[in-house]
């Protein structure tokens, strides 16, 4: 996701939006074709909230490393 998608991303509106489609999922009464779609779209919006997370993390580690340096916060040893 590019700084600027970032930047006018939702978080809190994508995790509603995530849960209307977990829960019109859960109900079965989604064709094939829907659910997929769905999914598709879950799928998505995951990723994105994922993103935005790791990237508010990495902002937490540089505003409270001690030295005031940035440092690059090496996201692969980070648990998911």
């Amino acid at each position: 996701m590019t700084k600027k998608k970032q930047a006018n991303f939702d978080f809190e509106k994508a995790l509603e939006d995530l849960e209307e489609l977990v829960s019109a999922m859960e109900e079965g009464e989604l064709s094939l074709e829907e659910s997929l779609q769905a999914f598709e779209k879950g799928i998505k919006l995951t990723r994105e909230c994922q993103t935005a997370l790791k990237n508010a993390e990495q902002k937490v580690q540089v505003l409270l490393n001690e030295n005031g340096d940035t440092e690059e916060l090496n996201l692969e040893d980070v648990e998911d």
